[in-house]
């Protein structure tokens, strides 16, 4: 499988970024790292906002890849494409993905299900995944980053 193979499938578009883009993508993840570090939040609100910081990273490496994902799994398909951007590995982006999973119940169905050990790991992937990201766009794709 490729990114080529998902765009036959219909799982990704064909998109034209900017380095506008990719420095607001990149903007909201930092914006969301430090909001989850946060205390007086709640844990399931501090897993939120966290994921939202990684589920960002993760746009801005598939955008500079020329491609978004499509509207259906649209998170699932950022996630996965991970393998084809950055390559941190199959451990981390199953993790991130059982986050995404997390993040459904306790957004939608469960207030409170989230602890802070949840809370915390999910900050240090999504920190993780937005330095490797950055460091990926500046390798593969400097002219993006201004």
């Amino acid at each position: 499988m490729s990114l080529k193979n998902w765009l036959q499938n219909s799982w990704l578009v064909q998109h034209s970024t900017s380095p506008d883009e990719i420095a607001n993508l990149l903007a909201i993840s930092d914006r969301d790292l430090a909001a989850c570090q946060v205390k007086q939040l709640p844990s399931d609100w501090r897993f939120a906002i966290a994921y939202n910081a990684a589920l960002q990273a993760a746009t801005a490496a598939l955008a500079a890849a020329g491609y978004r994902a499509s509207r259906e799994n649209h998170h699932y398909r950022v996630i996965q494409s991970l393998e084809f951007t950055i390559g941190p590995g199959q451990r981390v982006i199953d993790t991130f993905d059982s986050f995404r999973k997390k993040r459904n119940i306790s957004n939608y169905d469960m207030a409170g299900s989230v602890s802070d050990r949840e809370a915390e790991a999910m900050f240090q992937l999504a920190k993780q995944l937005r330095a490797e990201v950055e460091k990926w766009i500046k390798t593969t794709h400097p002219q993006l980053l201004s």
